[in-house]
């Protein structure tokens, strides 16, 4: 998501500097530029790059030009359980008037917060598909729904900003005062698409598979329960409908957005998951225990149940040790079987 959007950004005139702690990564786009491929587009861009570690040895303008080298805008864009171990790297670099965009899946505004404090954190939203294919290639699979809020709901001066900033990326890009809404439902998609990762199978197939429909939609109810609970109003996108996933809502509702995601998944190059990558090609912990667990937590405050959240933990956890193959039969056992 960083490459993609920091190269777009970078095409439009902005000075961006990338940073990861993938030190091939770097390397290949200091050397050869970062190179954008997929439908959306395909261009490669000349762009500074620096891990972290070089970032806090830079005293000239060898990385970042010269001063002290501290930034008003930075868009975070590692996986959840990254988060913590990111922000505590990046807070010295923040300007006192700075702040930080949490352009992740999950509800990381919160550790953000803790770390360079609320007034200092935006929260946004993104369901755009993006996968490092190669050191120094990113591949944008499709566009989707890009949303940015002032954790507070306020309208000012910096959310104008970086919905500026974001609709060089995404032209339709939203500045909402419902952030946690957005939040909330790409939780509850988001947990669908754990669930999806355990096959052997891409997005939509999973999606379109009449025998664990009644898992998948029962899987969406408890997050919207949840949500429900903590006086959450999710909000729609990409097809998909949180109102539709209410408790009280008819199943023919949520087969219906199932259809439309399925539709939508269809028409994109990314056809798998990261969650799915991750288990299947990459072979590394996931981000359930900070995106998916956490639900479970919340439900578990307030009273709420969530059997089959915290099924869908233990068997992504059952994959990453190797205790479980993935395949079709581990998402048979999410519904039970």
């Amino acid at each position: 998501m960083g490459g993609s959007i920091g190269a777009w950004l970078h095409r439009a005139g902005r000075d961006v500097l990338l940073v990861d702690s993938d030190e091939e990564h770097v390397a290949a786009i200091r050397r050869d530029g970062l190179r954008i491929v997929g439908p959306v587009d395909s261009f490669t861009r000349q762009m500074a790059a620096a891990t972290p570690a070089a970032l806090e040895r830079s005293t000239g303008d060898t990385i970042v030009g010269p001063g002290d080298p501290r930034f008003e805008c930075v868009l975070l864009c590692v996986k959840a359980h990254h988060t913590h171990d990111a922000v505590r790297q990046l807070a010295p670099h923040v300007a006192e008037d700075g702040y930080v965009v949490s352009v992740q899946n999950g509800l990381n505004e919160r550790e953000i917060a803790d770390i360079v404090g609320a007034e200092r954190t935006i929260g946004c939203f993104v369901n755009f598909g993006a996968d490092v294919m190669a050191p120094g290639v990113v591949m944008r699979g499709n566009r989707g729904a890009v949303v940015v809020g002032e954790l507070d709901g306020r309208r000012t001066e910096r959310l104008a900003a970086v919905h500026g900033l974001l609709r060089l990326f995404e032209p339709d890009a939203i500045a909402s005062d419902n952030i946690h809404g957005f939040l909330w439902g790409k939780l509850a998609y988001g947990a669908i698409l754990f669930a999806t990762a355990l096959a052997e199978a891409s997005i939509a197939d999973v999606l379109d598979s009449e025998p664990h429909r009644p898992t998948l939609i029962e899987l969406g109810r408890e997050v919207m329960r949840v949500a429900e609970a903590l006086g959450v109003s999710p909000e729609a996108f990409d097809g998909f409908d949180p109102a539709a996933f209410h408790p009280t809502a008819p199943d023919e509702k949520a087969r219906e957005s199932l259809d439309r995601l399925v539709a939508f998944n269809r028409m994109s190059a990314k056809t798998h998951s990261g969650v799915w990558r991750d288990l299947a090609v990459r072979k590394r912990k996931t981000e359930v225990d900070a995106q998916i667990a956490v639900i479970a937590d919340l439900g578990s405050e307030k009273g709420v149940p969530t059997p089959v959240v915290r099924r869908l933990v233990d068997l992504i956890h059952g994959v990453e040790e190797g205790r479980r193959p993935q395949g079709w039969e581990a998402l048979d056992a999410l519904g039970g079987a």
